[in-house]
């Protein structure tokens, strides 16, 4: 499945500085379908380079990182469970910043 991800807001710092990145991610387990909780996971192991615990709390997202799949909020599409589909953009953008 190939999917976009986007970091800012500062999260793009865990992943080297890079913003975007074009993934391509194998199912596993014969599952047929993605869902946010297994990208979340994904991008904890394959992405982050360092500082994960400002990324994810638990199995995921810290407070104060909004996420977007295809521009609209996770909250209304289920959140861990949003299912995502083949060229889906999914957006992780810290709204804590330092002062």
């Amino acid at each position: 499945m190939q999917l976009t991800l986007e970091f800012g807001g500062g999260l793009e710092l865990l992943c080297d500085s890079k913003k975007i990145h074009n993934v391509n991610i194998e199912q596993h387990n014969g599952e047929d379908k993605l869902i946010m909780k297994d990208l979340l996971a994904w991008v904890r192991t394959n992405l982050i380079k360092e500082r994960p615990e400002m990324f994810m709390k638990g199995n995921t997202v810290r407070p104060g990182v909004l996420v977007l799949v295809n521009d609209c909020d996770w909250e209304l599409n289920g959140q861990l469970n949003t299912s995502l589909e083949d060229k889906d953009v999914v957006v992780f953008i810290s709204t804590l910043q330092g002062g």
